[in-house]
């Protein structure tokens, strides 16, 4: 499962537990459920699995759950024990969080929150959850009096890791916190706890692409360990049945149309096992709601994101720094119970974050399906009346064409996008929104399959109406491969705007359309790309983010080398990759300013792969005989 595109965290199965703020800090009883009538095996679980918060939420769960064919199995809950930063350095960690996720996609940094973890998952039976809250509270008072008012972090990077480590006598009292806490819940709780042992650590990023290394190390440097934070140890509880499960977020209603399908309302989790979805037809998924923890069938055209984890008010305060106590700052603090921070976004700080990465990259796809690649060179002919009219025969041809000069016999040579091309499109646009790549600045060949793309790319990025398309002749298609003998007749800027694609027409293009020559050889084709690119990067700031360049499937070869400093591939070598590229396949190329150098390294989203669809005549359906 992917962060949610706000930033926030997953894992909805980790929860924070509930104390009482009065007394011994002792957890909720289930004395107030058994008084509803529940029974206590399921009142106790109940408490479990909403953290011990309030009977009302506890009686709320039972209910939901009152089809739930596991409510009487004696699963326990599994607990672990979190070090949680709050604060101004929780903030900035938020903050680099967002950025890394914005910059360099997902990672599975992203699946969590800030922590440092402090033992490893165990057990915990239901009745006896009160008296691991309580070793938590004994471990605690053993060492609030040593424990550091700062904890000194030393970042730490590797090819698939980055993180703070705790080094020294303050990552020793943690440490000590942690047996102690083990040695508590022996006794009180009778549970097997395995306290942390090795490096502390409080992880940034985790399994990244290489390249992304050097940038995820810059937006690290921002976040400046010595920065106002109060440390928080929090239990957190998870349902051990889920944990390899995938977790999904439902964004909108669904009303299930047979009975054994799920009821999603916006907001709710549910559980997705990957190796148990045969039974499912395309399109659909094999579920559990966490809401109600029954199984059923759920549309994966509802869309879903990864779950974020609720700020719990559970937490064991060990040390505040009293150099960073504020006025006022006492009430955020009630009887031994740490509130939820205030948690504003910084709008300066983020700018310096953004700030910090001045790196280029270059994006370069290959238009979606073209019409006459399904329907062959006599599409125009399948879909004209005789007197030049549009019609549309198939779904798969598009449902209207753009007014040009020539008339409809202008598209012969210069076809559209199929249906399918258009939601490759779109599909390729929604991928790059969710990674959270910046485009800044779009350039596309003339060709219409080309235009459409790009726009239909940048409606799903939601900035169709920020950024216009520069149309770049010197990017078209080697004309060897163009039909006719004359420079192809393409649309002008003037017609491309009446058919409301937001084109740039102060641009000025490497190569006019006028400059094309047909039928030109292989060199002068690459000349000209390479030409054409090395205006694109240069006409564009030094902290541009992403360019993007929509062209044929010879761009991805022809517009990446000269970046990367590599010469022509020999012709036939050429002739055959392109052949290779599918629509909207992509090549990325990213900037290294310190050595001066490009590298191509791995696009922000992943690859379109489907299937054909042969045509089907209905008259051919004769039942009887």
């Amino acid at each position: 499962s992917e962060a949610g595109r706000d930033g926030s965290w997953g894992d909805p199965g980790l929860r924070q537990g509930q104390q009482q703020t009065q007394g011994p800090q002792r957890c909720l009883p289930a004395g107030p459920l058994l008084g509803m009538g529940f029974p206590a095996h399921t009142a106790l679980k109940a408490l479990a699995a909403t953290g011990r918060k309030t009977a009302e939420e506890a009686a709320d769960w039972l209910r939901c759950h009152c089809n739930d064919p596991s409510l009487d199995d004696p699963i326990p809950q599994e607990y672990a024990l979190f070090l949680c930063p709050t604060g101004s350095l929780l903030e900035k960690l938020q903050e680099f969080w967002r950025e890394s996720r914005r910059q360099c996609t997902k990672n599975r940094a992203h699946e969590v929150f800030p922590h440092i973890t402090l033992c490893d998952f165990f057990t915990c039976e239901d009745q006896k959850v009160e008296c691991l809250y309580e070793a938590l509270k004994r471990a605690g008072d053993k060492v609030l009096g040593s424990f550091p008012p700062a904890v000194p972090l030393v970042l730490h990077s590797s090819v698939s890791y980055l993180g703070f480590f705790v080094n020294d006598s303050p990552a020793d009292v943690i440490r000590e916190f942690a047996m102690a806490f083990a040695t508590e819940a022996a006794i009180l709780a009778d549970c097997t706890v395995k306290p942390c042992t090795k490096q502390l650590h409080l992880t940034l990023a985790h399994k990244f692409y290489p390249h992304h290394q050097r940038t995820l190390e810059q937006l690290a440097r921002a976040v400046h360990p010595g920065h106002s934070c109060q440390w928080t140890a929090a239990l957190y509880s998870r349902d051990m049945r889920f944990v390899h499960y995938q977790t999904l977020r439902a964004l909108f209603q669904y009303k299930p149309q047979n009975v054994d399908e799920l009821t999603l309302n916006p907001g709710e989790y549910i559980f997705v096992d990957p190796t148990q979805q045969e039974e499912a037809s395309e399109g659909w998924a094999i579920g559990i709601s966490q809401r109600t923890g029954c199984r059923g069938f759920l549309p994966r055209t509802t869309r879903s994101e990864p779950a974020r984890v609720t700020p719990g008010t559970y937490t064991f305060s060990l040390a505040v720094d009293p150099n960073h106590r504020k006025d006022g700052e006492a009430s955020s603090r009630r009887n031994g119970e740490l509130l939820p921070p205030p948690r504003p976004r910084s709008v300066g700080s983020l700018q310096a974050l953004q700030a910090a990465i001045v790196r280029r990259s270059v994006l370069v796809v290959r238009h979606g399906e073209r019409v006459d690649q399904i329907f062959g060179k006599s599409w125009l002919q399948q879909c004209s009346t005789p007197d030049g009219r549009y019609y549309r025969p198939d779904l798969n041809f598009p449902c209207s064409l753009p007014q040009r000069s020539n008339g409809i016999k202008g598209f012969e040579n210069d076809p559209p996008l199929s249906s399918c091309g258009i939601f490759q499109s779109r599909t390729a646009g929604e991928a790059l929104l969710d990674s959270g790549v910046r485009i800044t600045s779009v350039f596309t060949s003339p060709a219409l399959r080309c235009v459409q793309t790009a726009k239909h790319i940048l409606e799903e990025l939601k900035l169709e109406r920020k950024i216009k398309m520069r149309v770049e002749p010197g990017i078209f298609e080697w004309t060897k491969w163009e039909t006719g003998k004359t420079t192809p007749a393409l649309m002008t800027l003037e017609e491309l705007k009446e058919a409301n694609f937001n084109v740039s027409t102060e641009y000025r293009p490497a190569f006019p359309v006028a400059a094309l020559l047909p039928a030109e050889s292989y060199d002068e084709y690459v000349h000209r790309c390479a030409v054409s690119v090395e205006q694109i990067v240069s006409s564009c700031p030094q902290d541009a983010g992403v360019i993007l360049i929509v062209g044929h499937g010879s761009a991805l070869d022809s517009c990446t080398r000269p970046l990367l400093r590599l010469p022509p591939r020999d012709c036939a070598d050429f002739a055959q990759l392109v052949r290779k590229i599918p629509s909207l396949g992509m090549c990325f190329c990213e900037e290294n300013k310190e050595e001066g150098k490009w590298a191509l390294v791995a696009p922000p989203v992943k690859t379109l792969t489907h299937g054909s669809n042969s045509a089907f005549n209905w008259r051919n359906w004769i039942l009887g005989n």
